[in-house]
């Protein structure tokens, strides 16, 4: 997958390098490529083959994941590797992503620009951070940053610039201070010198508090009187030798630093906690609503803008023409064999799986085919017991089809899927590949009319932030 991701972006950046060389303008653009923050850890101690596991609570023993070993990087599987692979990847960096040690905060960074830049295939080792992207532009443009913007006073940019550098590999860094801080996972660059203070401690696992633990002010006390971290990375740049316990003044002075920028950024007070960080309400440019409507041909949507289906009452309802000689195909489908749903014709009679992380597939058939002529064909869930989040288990409950009004076919769904899908994209008129059942291949595209598919729903969502938090940190 990491492969076909950076083939894929490959091609794209080459495709803008192609079109800024065919109007000669290559060589007069500064252009930066940085990655993303180092490798990420949801694969636990021993890894897994399905990442969805993760995100949902669900983790598989790990006899069931060594039984999946010959189809690892395979179609059918959606494996992470284990701590060590994600250590390694992060060389020699220490740690991984949600961190802020090294490993989670470090990116390869490249600038290009041949008109504006003497130095070719060089290395530079001054101090910078993506917040002196813009100030590096606006310098080597000659802009100042303006005050105001349509009468609007602009706070000041954060970063400094770093285009003294482009010629002068010896040139001090400007950025001389940094602070970090990611759900209360801490620390602080300042002149070689590096303070970090992790939370709830070494890993999700070794820790005593669990992942989105609220620290308290007694905690917060016992963090900073005993559990900072000082590292010389001008001399150990990968944070090998604690020297906290032989350098005491300057940790003190690290850490009075560390809340100076703190305050200064906005960053206090800490806030560990993933709830209410994932509850508060944020501005939204459409209205709430509780029904969605879908045409095929167009584009998959992807997962953080599809209708919340899981753990609720909701309804799918599909307006098809079935021709003399029948109809089959994919009406909606979400996800993929990692996990998701799809309601779909096969032998001409209608059909709903679900995917339970990959794990298991629950699918309600109608009784008889759907003849000739225009239908509505619908499929409801109907929530009989309460979700276990933190067990891996979504709402039980009672799924039933029906064909113009008329009960066509039902079954009882002991488990569904607690929390998300991942990869997660609806699609309409189609499956994405690889496919939520194996009863298809896709894209198995409906080969009768379809004019829409509409999915409403009703009831309280029931969500769970903190997993939820957890999810969107991995993407960072």
């Amino acid at each position: 997958m990491i492969n076909g991701f950076l083939t894929h972006t490959d091609h794209q950046i080459g495709r803008l390098i192609d079109f800024l060389e065919s109007t000669g303008e290559l060589d007069n653009t500064l252009i930066m490529v940085v990655s993303d923050n180092g490798a990420s850890p949801e694969g636990g101690v021993t890894g897994t083959a399905n990442e969805a596991e993760f995100f949902n609570n669900a983790p598989a023993p790990l006899e069931e994941t060594l039984r999946s070993i010959d189809n690892l990087g395979g179609p059918t599987l959606f494996n992470h590797y284990p701590w060590g692979w994600t250590w390694a990847g992060n060389t020699p960096f220490r740690r991984w992503k949600r961190e802020t040690y090294r490993g989670g905060a470090s990116d390869p960074f490249l600038v290009h620009w041949p008109r504006g830049i003497k130095a070719r295939g060089e290395v530079r080792a001054q101090y910078a951070h993506l917040i002196d992207m813009v100030p590096t532009v606006l310098d080597a443009l000659g802009i100042d940053p303006p005050d105001t913007i349509r009468g609007v006073t602009q706070s000041p940019l954060h970063g400094v610039s770093f285009a003294h550098t482009f010629d002068d590999a010896a040139a001090p860094t400007r950025h001389h201070t940094q602070y970090f801080e990611m759900l209360g996972h801490r620390a602080i660059d300042h002149d070689g010198w590096r303070a970090v203070c992790p939370w709830p401690g070494p890993s999700f696992a070794e820790s005593e508090a669990p992942f989105g633990t609220p620290i308290t002010a007694r905690t917060l006390s016992q963090l900073d009187a005993h559990h900072w971290e000082l590292y010389h990375i001008d001399e150990d740049f990968a944070e090998t030798e604690d020297l906290a316990a032989d350098h005491q003044d300057k940790l003190i002075e690290m850490i009075s630093l560390w809340y100076v920028e703190a305050g200064k950024y906005g960053v206090l007070p800490i806030d560990s906690s993933t709830l209410a960080r994932m509850t508060v309400e944020r501005p939204q440019i459409t209205p709430a609503r509780t029904s969605y409507t879908f045409r095929p041909g167009t584009q998959a949507l992807p997962s953080a803008v599809v209708p919340r289906v899981l753990n609720r009452p909701h309804s799918i309802t599909a307006e098809v023409e079935v021709p003399a000689e029948g109809a089959e195909g994919v009406l909606i489908s979400q996800g993929t064999s990692a996990g998701g749903w799809s309601l779909y014709m096969k032998d001409g009679k209608l059909h709903y799986t679900h995917n339970y992380v990959g794990r298991a597939s629950y699918t309600v058939s109608s009784q008889n085919p759907v003849s000739e002529g225009r239908h509505q064909l619908r499929f409801e869930f109907e929530p009989t017991g309460e979700p276990d989040l933190q067990s891996g288990k979504g709402a039980p409950g009672r799924a039933e089809l029906y064909v113009d009004h008329r009960p066509a076919g039902s079954a009882d769904f002991p488990v569904t899927t607690p929390i998300m899908f991942n990869p997660g994209s609806l699609i309409c008129g189609a499956g994405l590949g690889p496919a939520v059942t194996p009863e298809y291949t896709p894209p198995f595209r409906f080969t009768g009319t379809l004019h829409t598919v509409t999915i409403d729903m009703s009831g309280d969502l029931i969500t769970d932030a903190g997993s939820e938090m957890r999810m969107h940190l991995a993407r960072q």
